[in-house]
């Protein structure tokens, strides 16, 4: 009886009839957002259309009370809603709405399919490299996103023994050698992989602190496409090996080369997909709002109305050169809170490759490096 009462209570038939009497009323049939707040005033879900006052007036058709519809009206006592100019305009502005008021059915009703990996580097002493289903706030670095977690896993794992990187877990007491308390400390084996040369050992004093975060930046320019460090450590591991006449290990290394070179390959596609979503995108807008996004790896950095005087113009040349005219690092790193809306855009793209066809490509200055060349090499071939 406790824990029932605890629960928000379900609206009445009478509430709902008001509310359906509201949109029927006072919704139009054109993009926007909707937000249902319940009966302490909370946002409980947030939701999106462009046909908004179809999509509002489906709610209350729910033939069963398990119904997702069903249930989402039920623990709301009130409805309100925001045009948007277009349908794109409207999944932006829900994304933000979203990620800002956190609203409780959202989380546990809106299926994500988008079955994405990333590469996350822990914070705190001889950070950690993990693979994750998605981000969660904090500021730990991510990489990616990657499709194939296991595939991912496999060769993080390749990673980790060829740069010597901790695999163990978070509550594991990291102890360097350069700590002086280490010398009141008997040192005994507890790291099996530090035993096989496989990790530097950080929780045994096997490096020092200053050795385990030469070799954390080593993995971290791997993942940015701008050092070969453990592939050549391998390959050079692999060619001993086979003059050694000691075939089995050599073919062992080799697999482990395959490993990492596939995962750099997804790391290019990545960062090849990510600088592609550069480009000033043009979208009609119901009644003649017209909007421009100006849209650079993967994130809107400015939207406005379209230019309709020299005034207009010229103040959207200046914002395409603040937007557009510095140069950006080329990482695959993504930061935690530009992930969604990169998945979104790319998602939208996808979806619609027509919208395409309304982008304009702003000149920039970037250098196609080697990377680059084979990330456009594997796509050709995939396509």
């Amino acid at each position: 009886m406790k824990r029932r009462a605890l629960l928000p209570p379900c609206t009445d038939d009478d509430q709902l009839a008001r509310m359906r009497a509201a949109v029927t009323a006072d919704a139009r049939d054109r993009p926007g957002v909707y937000r249902m707040h319940g009966s302490t005033g909370e946002v409980v879900y947030v939701g999106k259309s462009k046909r908004l006052r179809t999509r509002l007036l489906s709610y209350f058709r729910g033939r069963y009370p398990e119904d997702k519809g069903a249930r989402i009206i039920r623990e709301a006592v009130r409805i309100d809603w925001d045009y948007t100019p277009s349908e794109f305009a409207a999944l932006l502005l829900e994304m933000r709405l979203i990620k800002r008021l956190r609203p409780r059915l959202n989380v546990a009703m809106k299926r994500d399919d988008r079955h994405f990996a990333f590469i996350k580097i822990s914070r705190g002493p001889a950070p950690k490299l993990t693979v994750v289903r998605g981000p969660t706030e904090d500021s730990a670095a991510y990489y990616g996103p990657f499709q194939g977690a296991q595939r991912v896993a496999e060769s993080l794992r390749e990673l980790n023994d060829a740069l010597g990187l901790r695999d163990c877990t978070f509550e594991r007491t990291m102890h360097f050698s350069d700590q002086s308390e280490l010398f009141q400390i008997a040192r005994t084996p507890g790291c099996i992989r530090f035993e096989i040369h496989k990790c530097l050992g950080p929780c045994v004093g096997g490096c020092s602190e200053g050795q385990y975060d030469q070799r954390l930046a080593l993995a971290r320019a791997f993942l940015d496409c701008t050092d070969d460090t453990p592939l050549d450590t391998l390959r050079r591991e692999m060619e001993a090996s086979s003059s050694r006449l000691e075939f089995e290990r050599a073919a062992a290394l080799r697999d482990k080369v395959q490993r990492l070179e596939e995962l750099r390959v997804q790391f290019l596609r990545l960062r090849f997909g990510v600088e592609s979503l550069t480009f000033v995108y043009t979208v009609p807008g119901h009644g003649g709002d017209d909007r421009v996004y100006l849209i650079r790896r993967g994130r809107v950095r400015d939207e406005r109305p379209a230019p309709r005087t020299p005034n207009d113009e010229a103040a959207l040349e200046r914002a395409i050169a603040d937007i557009y005219g510095p140069v950006e690092r080329p990482t695959t790193r993504v930061p935690t809170h530009e992930i969604d809306e990169m998945l979104l855009l790319t998602s939208w793209f996808g979806r619609f490759p027509k919208e395409l066809e309304r982008v304009k490509h702003v000149p920039h200055l970037s250098v196609l490096s080697r990377y680059d060349t084979v990330a456009l090499s594997a796509a050709s071939q995939e396509a």
